[in-house]
């Protein structure tokens, strides 16, 4: 007959020392009873179903396809809400086609206006030189002066433009955030992308376009104004 060997625990609840301090074994005893018992709630919520019972097996996979149902159903839902939203394909194309006609209203009024300014710069010039004809000169400056005021026109009619663009990606990204809830919240989509986002290098690194005026710890245009200067 083989004996175990004893734990150290053991050998200590058998000395006068521990036995003198009888508190300290039934306070002992009620954490392992305590444990005991939380041991078994975990189990249980681990095992939804018991053993022997396939009918509540069953009945949890159906509950969680379901659920899936749901989702997929409230995410339908939400795309068919942006596509009914006036967002379709044409919709789209209308949002690109607006932002080409502001980058060419913003080329052409810019052109204009430091075309103008030339023009006044020669003139101030020529002023300078021969004040005789200052009364045709200053109308000439007054008429490049028209015309700058004319080409900041370019700003209401980009304005518009620009607002229909911003609504429209705001309506998307309102759905979009609701089909992100419907899966788990921006948190779990979050952790997905971090997996499939790839780490840009070299240049492309560098290539983050101009910086907002709330954004920190970026080259700001002072900085490298002071690089020529």
């Amino acid at each position: 007959m083989s004996t175990s060997r004893p734990f150290r625990i053991e050998g200590s609840v058998r000395t006068p020392a521990a036995s003198a301090n009888a508190v300290s074994v039934a306070q002992l005893d009620r954490v392992l009873t305590e444990l005991s018992a939380l041991r078994s709630d975990l189990a249980k919520a681990v095992r939804p179903c018991p053993s022997g019972e396939p009918e509540c097996a069953r009945h949890a996979v159906w509950q969680g396809v379901e659920t899936i149902r749901e989702a997929i159903d409230s995410t339908k839902y939400e795309i068919a809400t942006i596509h009914a939203g006036h967002t379709s394909g044409t919709k789209l194309d209308r949002a690109t086609f607006e932002l080409s006609a502001v980058v060419g209203d913003t080329e052409a009024a810019t052109e204009e206006i430091l075309s103008a300014a030339e023009e006044i710069d020669a003139l101030a010039s020529r002023l300078s030189r021969n004040p005789e004809n200052a009364r045709e000169v200053v109308q000439e400056i007054h008429d490049c002066a028209v015309r700058i005021f004319e080409a900041c026109n370019f700003q209401d009619i980009t304005g518009q433009r620009i607002s229909k663009v911003v609504g429209l990606m705001q309506f998307i990204e309102h759905h979009v955030s609701r089909m992100t809830a419907i899966w788990g919240g921006s948190e779990e989509v979050a952790r997905i992308a971090d997996t499939i986002s790839r780490e840009r290098t070299g240049d492309e690194a560098l290539l983050n376009g101009p910086s907002l005026t709330t954004d920190a710890n970026v080259v700001s245009q002072n900085d490298i104004d002071s690089l020529f200067a």
